[in-house]
């Protein structure tokens, strides 16, 4: 879902640059590891801190940290856990745009998108403080003679999570309150872009009384991610990323005997029929195709137009492009969109664009070497309209993670729902359409795990479950929803017989049966 990499990084020393570091036993840890690494504002270029990459030995220390915070959060009753996550919710709610400036100084995207990330997350943490009835158990009075049998839900203990630069909010947010909530210890791996913002959430818990160590922050690279995935301790991982790391999340992680939740890549397409009114669906490709600068896992990329209205939809979306204010998303006049992650991201997203023209595509609107007055070494990349893209080019087959919408020409429904199904990836998609028997034929035979129906970004809401297919979603467990609640959660059953002191039951060697 991004196209962060884990990569081991080099020693940083600038004694004049604050560094970013752990959070264990319910207060920042100092790192001894003698690594660091940059963390950049994307808008102006410069490095604003360094962070912290963890060694072995600090690895240990935070899930130490978690299984003490384990011990004492497990014991909490459901009563008193749900207290703490409504405080949770209600300090988070009234400090969110703290939390937005963070993300917009780290990751670079504009204020009101930071803001909207937030409000997703805390939909979650919405649905988490009700969580005394998505945990409760069954009971079967009497399921044979004087035998009754009933589950039991418990924590798994110590989980891990390992977080994308694209939404340093929102994605643990889709994991953690879930996790507390059914009463787990959780270690938070943030990207080493944008680590900041979990420290946030991290000194939140603790005002809301979570005990020291349930929130556990590890920040790190390889050795840090590596040290969770092979850790006995660390009983699940749950992982957003690119689909190369999500691979290696879940056959790691489930050769360690772990429970996995890995959500990869993505390449969605937007189907736009004839009789589609193309005024929405012009604003709606610019919003899902160009918000957050493209760096999204359900940004629409691909818009497959049925002809005749590729000439017509093309104008529209171009004049909709020239309008876009780019700048510096902390500006208080707020742009609509913000500078890339970094420059090696900026370059390999103008690469792609590059790609698409050598195998002949039209470059309508042309993004590199986008520049913004007074932020010249920002990692500013325009947004980019191509046309004519051909399905063989690895600019329409790869995600590009960026602000790059390509229209590829299609002939009619057919042909574009099998160019969705043939692709590697089933994130999302959407189609735009007045025909409501067109739609649902749609949601029947395209082979994506999300749809939206003249719903660009179909991202579902905290009750529902968020996750693809194909190779877009490894492993069988969704984000949130009741699949949180099942993942974060192991059952017992129970056979209970007290006996009757007027009663014995005897000796019998059979296989036990219902009489």
């Amino acid at each position: 879902m991004s196209t962060t990499q884990i990569s081991d990084a080099t020693s940083l020393d600038d004694a004049s640059t604050p560094t970013i570091t752990h959070w264990f036993a319910g207060a920042e840890a100092p790192s001894a590891s003698g690594r660091t690494a940059p963390v950049f504002n994307p808008a102006t270029g410069a490095v604003r801190a360094n962070v912290a990459l963890a060694d072995d030995a600090e690895v240990d220390a935070a899930i130490a940290s978690a299984r003490r915070g384990y011990e004492a959060w497990s014991t909490f009753s459901i009563a008193k856990r749900q207290t703490v996550l409504f405080a949770f919710r209600e300090l988070l709610n009234s400090r969110k745009r703290e939390l937005a400036e963070i993300i917009t100084a780290e990751h670079g995207k504009v204020i009101s998108d930071a803001m909207g990330e937030i409000l997703r997350g805390q939909e979650v943490v919405e649905l988490a403080t009700g969580f005394p009835h998505l945990i409760k158990g069954a009971y079967s009075e009497n399921a044979s003679s004087g035998i009754d049998v009933y589950s039991l839900k418990q924590p798994l203990g110590v989980v891990g999570i390992i977080s994308p630069f694209n939404f340093p909010a929102m994605v643990p947010m889709w994991f953690f309150p879930i996790a507390l909530a059914a009463g787990n210890a959780v270690i938070v791996k943030p990207s080493e872009k944008d680590p900041s913002a979990s420290l946030w959430m991290a000194r939140l818990w603790k005002e809301a009384g979570l005990p020291d160590g349930a929130f556990t922050v590890l920040q790190g690279d390889k050795v840090a991610v590596d040290g969770l995935l092979h850790s006995p301790v660390v009983q699940s991982i749950s992982f957003v990323g690119s689909t190369p790391i999500a691979q290696y999340i879940y056959e790691t992680a489930s050769k360690n005997g772990k429970r996995v939740q890995a959500l990869g890549g993505a390449k969605n397409h937007m189907l736009v029929l004839p009789d589609a009114d193309l005024d929405l669906v012009a604003d709606q490709a610019v919003n899902a195709g160009f918000g957050a600068a493209g760096e999204r896992c359900m940004a629409i990329s691909v818009v497959l137009a049925v002809e005749p209205v590729a000439d017509a939809l093309i104008g529209k979306i171009t004049d909709r492009i020239a309008k876009l204010r780019i700048g510096n998303g902390a500006d208080a006049a707020e742009p609509d969109m913000g500078p890339l992650i970094s420059a090696q991201h900026r370059d390999k997203v103008s690469s792609y664009v590059d790609i698409a023209e050598a195998d002949g595509a039209t470059i309508v609107v042309d993004g590199r070497g986008y520049r913004v007055d007074g932020h010249e070494d920002g990692f500013f990349f325009g947004p980019t309209l191509l046309d004519e893209v051909p399905t063989t080019s690895r600019a329409y087959t790869e995600e590009i993670f960026g602000p790059v919408l390509s229209v590829v020409r299609v002939k009619t429904y057919e042909e574009g729902l099998s160019l969705i199904n043939s692709g590697e990836f089933g994130n999302g998609t959407a189609i735009f359409t007045n025909d409501g028997g067109a739609a649902r034929r749609f949601q029947n035979e395209v082979q994506v795990g999300m749809i939206g129906i003249n719903v660009p970004i179909p991202v579902p809401v905290a009750y529902h479950s968020f996750g693809g297919w194909k190779k877009s979603l490894f492993g069988d467990a969704k984000a949130y929803g009741v699949h949180g609640f099942d993942f974060f959660t192991r059952e017992k059953a129970v056979t209970s017989r007290w006996l009757d002191p007027a009663t014995h039951g005897g000796i019998n060697l059979g296989f036990p049966q219902n009489d």
